[in-house]
């Protein structure tokens, strides 16, 4: 049975521990000693409930795990949130001002890692037997800082004297070719709500040199030794970093690989039953070579090839969270050889396996001198699942039909989801005191429940008070932006929201294209009725040189109409810097209008549209990912839908004949906002080489299709700004949106994971 502990057992009187360990009252100390107090008791607390419950135990291995900061969260699935809370306010202070303290791990970059958070958190309240498993990164994928309206990338450290981390006595020995480096893990603790711990272990390298980082991300990438676990994702645009990044998934994969043999020998296993002790979900291509590591690990305990091909592919199981085949990655055979030189003879023998039982060469492992990664996950793993409904179709019917007629047996759904604990009780206890007052506390371990606040959607009262939660949560928006970013936005304006990782097909530039025709409207005597907040927040990889200068579109674009007297105080653009868990937790609250205008087919699933649903902000949005789960659940009418259809792209892709100057000759709204990128009032803000790229890629290339959903885009904008006006029926939109977002909780979709793939002990 899993391990339970009731939240509202568990007390802390701060004031008696700060006492005894300090020596000096509550009211006395400074944040930083209660910060690390309670750093400190919350983990000895989380020490009484790790478990270890069941045969079988499941080994989540990701190369991210965005966790965000973690004092809040885990006085919450504690159960201790509100007592602390009043005990420091009783004693003068805040805890608002004491999370301040605390630095954001720089485990993860977007989506990906931010689930894999959200789903450790689920196992854990779940009481499921599973840990994660990842890389101990020093300094993130980066610090994003803006100068001259450009994206510069800068280090993140995070890791002080006094952090959630916890050094154990695990180490490895980790072979590469031509040398071997000594791995250590280290621990974070996973509290689920009122159930049990679960571990995060991050695997570091004990040689780590942070001396060889300046102040940029610039460094030598060829002492592995040294670099292996300085950044998440090094930069890929020479071979030496994509040679890293064979290093560093490598040095995962068999710290993950002996740590699951160690435990399950320890467990009874004979190795041959390894699937009965032990499963593997691959998160997404990264942690691939987990599967030639294992069988060459089993091989060194003195199993044979073949028996440990059908060991290891009744363990392994491959989550895709990608459309992009670009994304599927694929490394070259003399980078492997180079750098695991003891794998590639087993990766050779598993194509050639292959390559007697099939004859679609498009399936095959290695190919055209590289090795795909997915292929081999699908081949070997007994399960592949994607992540929201449409995304899995489309897997299914286009982008890996060719396997999916192997294997129809091993293909499955599971839409992803989000952990309401962080993402409703932690940032916004306005609307979670609001819902349990409605409710009761039921939705808060089961997020079906919150369908009750179906009942409210015609109690004017109710209704009003959303509204104002809502205008409280702009309210401490606009101070911490200010505080924190000196940026001043009108609390009473619509604030239209679209934060995620910069790429062309989540299409921020059609959204930038939008706010050229608003000003040009508005400068125009067509005035909206209500104020405009356009907010951004997204970071770049540095090496994708057009997400930069999309970036650099929108900072320029801030620059110039926040400076234009006749226009900003009806628009006004805000790009924040540095777009992080902690901000997201700010933004998301106070949003109205979630932008989710991804190109559709092209966004498997997104979790953003599910954490604004839960908040309160009513969806504009494709046709794409989770937004048609979203549009089913809700209705049309609590959802604003625009564009083609995933069909229709997906059939103008296989023409091959999309012209965007096409677009760009007839619709003069859509030559106007281009023609705008690279005008003089541009110009004189802006980069003309950067202007002029972006400007050329438009109309050359425009590969995630802006044009043809510009004309629908507009009218939708106007469309929902209209809605907003009558606030009872869009109070009513937000209320609905709440009250179905039940369905997107990661508890759910850990659910699913385990009865339909896992099969852990309950």
């Amino acid at each position: 049975m899993p391990h339970r502990s009731g939240g509202k057992e568990e007390n802390m009187n701060l004031s008696k521990i700060v006492k005894e360990k300090l020596g000096k009252d509550l009211k006395n100390c400074t944040n930083q000693e209660i910060y690390i107090t309670l750093l400190r008791q919350i983990k000895e607390m989380a020490a009484e409930k790790v478990t270890n419950d069941g045969k079988k135990k499941l080994y989540y291995i990701s190369a991210e795990f965005l966790i965000g900061k973690l004092l809040s969260n885990n006085l919450i699935n504690l159960g201790i949130y509100e007592e602390v809370k009043k005990e420091l306010s009783e004693a003068g202070k805040e805890l608002t001002e004491i999370e301040e303290i605390e630095l954001e791990p720089s485990l993860g970059n977007g989506g990906l890692g931010r689930l894999a958070a959200c789903f450790l958190d689920s196992i854990a309240t779940l009481g499921l037997n599973g840990d994660g498993v990842g890389l101990n990164y020093h300094y993130g994928l980066f610090k994003q800082v803006f100068e001259n309206h450009l994206q510069k990338e800068t280090p993140n450290p995070w890791i002080t004297e006094t952090s959630w981390l916890n050094r154990t006595e695990k180490t490895y020995t980790i072979s590469f070719g031509g040398f071997d480096v000594t791995s250590r893990m280290y621990d974070i603790d996973v509290l689920g709500y009122d159930n049990r711990t679960t571990k995060l272990h991050l695997f570091d390298v004990e040689s780590v040199d942070e001396s060889m980082v300046g102040e940029t991300i610039d460094f030598d990438k060829k002492e592995i030794e040294k670099n292996l676990t300085l950044f998440l994702y090094p930069d890929d645009s020479d071979d030496d970093g994509r040679l890293l990044r064979v290093y560093q998934q490598y040095f995962m994969v068999s710290n993950a690989a002996r740590l699951i043999l160690d435990e399950a020998v320890e467990r009874g296993s004979d190795l041959y039953d390894l699937a009965d002790y032990a499963t593997v979900q691959i998160n997404d291509t990264h942690p691939s070579m987990v599967i030639p590591e294992l069988i060459r690990l089993l091989q060194e305990r003195g199993i044979l090839m073949d028996d440990a091909v059908r060991i290891v592919s009744k363990v392994c199981a491959y989550t895709n969270h990608t459309i992009l085949a670009e994304a599927l990655e694929k490394w070259p055979v003399h980078f492997m050889t180079k750098a695991v030189p003891q794998l590639m003879p087993i990766i050779r023998e598993l194509d050639n396996q292959i390559r007697k039982k099939v004859s679609d060469e498009s399936t095959y492992i290695i190919k055209d001198d590289l090795v795909h990664m997915a292929h081999m996950d699908i081949h070997y793993g007994y399960s592949v699942n994607g992540v929201a409904y449409l995304h899995t179709e489309i897997l299914k019917n286009t982008e890996l039909n060719n396997f999916y007629k192997l294997y129809p047996e091993k293909f499955n759904n599971k839409t992803n989801g989000i952990t309401f604990r962080r993402w409703l009780m932690s940032c916004n206890p306005e609307l979670s005191a609001m819902i349990t007052e409605l409710i009761g506390e039921g939705w808060k371990k089961d997020a079906e429940e919150l369908e009750k606040l179906g009942q409210f959607t015609e109690d004017d009262s109710v209704l009003e008070r959303l509204l104002a939660v809502k205008h409280e949560k702009k309210v401490q928006l606009r101070k911490f932006l200010k505080d924190s970013q000196n940026i001043g936005i009108d609390t009473d304006s619509i604030i239209d929201i679209q934060v995620k990782r910069l790429h062309e097909y989540k299409r921020q530039q059609m959204n930038a294209l939008y706010v050229i025709h608003k000003y040009f409207e508005i400068k125009s005597g067509k005035k909206p009725a209500r104020p405009i907040t356009v907010l951004f927040g997204a970071k770049a990889a540095p090496a994708y040189t057009i997400a930069k200068d999309i970036i650099h579109l929108i900072l320029c674009l801030q620059e110039v109409i926040n400076r234009d007297a006749e226009v900003s105080p009806y628009l006004k653009v805000v790009m924040v810097e540095n777009y992080n868990v902690t901000l997201a937790e700010r933004l998301i609250p106070a949003c109205d209008i979630s932008e989710q205008i991804s190109l559709a087919s092209k966004e498997a699933s997104g979790t953003s549209n599910m954490k604004f649903m839960l908040n309160g902000a009513v969806t504009l949005g494709t046709r794409d990912g989770a937004n048609v789960e979203i549009a089913e659940l809700v209705g049309e009418d609590n959802i604003f839908s625009f564009g083609e259809d995933s069909q229709t792209v997906i059939d103008r892709y296989a023409r091959e004949d999309y012209d965007p100057k096409a677009y760009y000759e007839k619709d003069a709204d859509i030559k106007k906002a281009v023609d705008f990128i690279i005008s003089d009032t541009m110009k004189k803000v802006g980069n003309e080489e950067s202007l002029q790229r972006l400007y050329d890629e438009l109309l050359g290339k425009d590969w995630f299709m802006t044009f043809p959903d510009f004309k629908e885009y507009l009218e939708a904008k106007e469309k929902i700004y209209h809605a907003y006006e009558d606030r009872k029926a869009w109070a009513k939109k937000m209320l609905v949106n709440i009250s179905k977002a039940g369905f997107f909780s990661s508890d759910r979709t850990i659910a699913q994971y385990n009865a339909e793939i896992w099969n852990l002990e309950k």
